[in-house]
C-alpha cells in the first residue's frame, strides 16, 4: 500500500493541477514576495482565466487561443478595478478588496442570470477538444510506473512549460531596474517615492502582471479538467497558493515551483492514505469522504502555522528578504 500511496502522491506532485497552482504562486510571489502587496483574491484571477477560455469556446464557439487572450484581458481589467481605488491606501485595504472581489465574481458567475453565458452552478464543460487535438503525443502510457495517459502527459508538458517560461520571465524582471524598484517599494515605499519613483504605477504594474500569471494558471486548470464550475474557485484556492509560496520560499525565484511540487505531494499522499485506511475500515465510521477534505484543510492550516513559526522564509527563501531595515 505504501508504494501505491507514493505513486499517487508523485502523480499529483508533477501533474497539471500542481503546475496550475505553481502559476498562481508565481503571481502571488510577484505581488506579495517582491512588491509587498497583500492579494487575498488570487482565486478571482484564476476564475477569470478559466472562464475566459470556457466562455469563449463553449458559449460563443470561438477558438482556444482567443479564449486565453480573453482570460488575460479579463485579468488586466480586474487588476485595474481592484488597484485604482486601493493601491494608494494602506495594504490592508487591498487585502479586503481582493478577497471580497473574488467572492463577488464567484457568486455572479454561479447566479441564475448568468447561466446562459457561464452555465450557472453547473458550469461549462467539454471545451478543450482543440487543445488535445494539437497534441503530438501518441496514445499510450508514459512515465514508467506512473502510467500517465497521453492526454495527461500533454497537459503536464504544456503546464510545466508555461511554469518554466513564467519563472524565467520573473527571474529576468527581478534583476532589471524595474524589479529593483519593486523591492524598494516593498522595503520602504516612502523612500522610493522620495527618489522620484511613481509608486502607484509600479504597484499597478505588479498587480496586473501577477494577476495575468494567475489567469494563465486558471486557463491551464480549466483545460486539464475540461470543465469549469464556479464553486471550484473558493477562497481556499488563494490560501493553498499562499501555503505553496511560503513553503517554497517567499521572494525566491524557484520557491513557487518547489513549493507546488512538495505541497501537492504531501496533500495527495495524505488524502490517499486516509481514503485507503477508511476503505479498509481502519478509521472510525464517521470518517467519510467529507472528513477527508476537512482533515486536509486542517493540515494546510497547521502547515502554515508551523512554517511561520519554525521556517518563515520557506525552503529556498532568504530570511533577510523578510526582515525590516536589514
Amino acid at each position: 500500500m505504501a508504494i501505491e500511496i507514493f505513486f499517487d502522491a508523485l502523480r499529483s506532485a508533477i501533474g497539471p493541477t500542481a503546475a496550475a497552482y505553481a502559476l498562481l504562486a508565481i503571481g502571488l510571489n510577484l505581488h506579495f514576495g517582491y512588491t509587498g502587496l497583500l492579494n487575498f483574491g488570487q482565486a478571482g484571477f484564476m476564475l477569470v482565466g478559466a472562464y475566459g477560455v470556457a466562455i469563449t469556446v463553449a458559449t460563443f464557439g470561438g477558438p482556444l487561443w482567443l479564449g486565453v487572450i480573453v482570460g488575460i484581458l479579463g485579468a488586466v481589467v480586474l487588476a485595474l478595478i481592484l488597484g485604482v481605488p486601493t493601491l494608494r491606501l494602506r495594504a490592508d485595504y487591498l487585502a479586503i478588496t481582493t478577497i471580497a472581489a473574488s467572492e463577488i465574481l464567484r457568486l455572479i458567475f454561479r447566479s441564475g442570470g448568468a447561466e446562459p453565458v457561464t452555465g450557472g452552478v453547473f458550469g461549462l464543460r467539454q471545451f478543450a477538444g482543440n487543445f488535445y487535438a494539437v497534441s503530438p503525443i501518441p496514445d499510450g502510457r508514459y512515465l514508467g510506473p506512473l502510467q500517465t495517459s497521453a492526454g495527461r502527459t500533454w497537459q503536464m508538458l504544456v503546464g510545466w512549460s508555461v511554469v518554466a517560461l513564467m519563472t524565467l520571465v520573473v527571474w529576468m524582471l527581478m534583476r532589471s531596474p524595474w524589479g529593483r524598484v519593486l523591492r524598494s517599494i516593498r522595503e520602504d515605499e516612502d523612500a522610493a517615492r522620495s527618489l522620484g519613483k511613481n509608486v502607484f504605477s509600479y504597484k499597478m504594474q505588479s498587480l496586473i502582471f501577477g494577476g495575468v500569471i494567475g489567469s494563465l494558471g486558471g486557463a491551464l486548470f480549466a483545460l486539464s479538467l475540461q470543465t469549469v464550475q464556479p464553486d471550484t474557485f473558493l477562497p481556499q484556492v488563494t490560501f493553498y497558493a499562499f501555503a505553496i509560496l511560503i513553503l517554497g520560499g517567499t521572494a525566491s525565484t524557484f520557491g513557487p515551483v518547489v513549493g507546488a511540487v512538495i505541497f501537492w505531494f504531501i496533500i495527495a499522499g495524505l488524502q490517499s492514505t486516509l481514503r485507503r485506511l477508511s476503505d479498509a475500515g481502519s478509521l472510525p465510521e464517521f470518517f467519510g469522504a467529507q472528513a477527508v477534505g476537512a482533515v486536509t484543510l486542517t493540515f494546510v492550516g497547521v502547515l502554515l502555522m508551523a512554517l511561520m513559526i519554525f521556517r518563515p522564509q520557506g525552503i529556498l527563501g532568504n530570511k533577510r528578504e523578510m526582515q525590516l531595515e536589514v
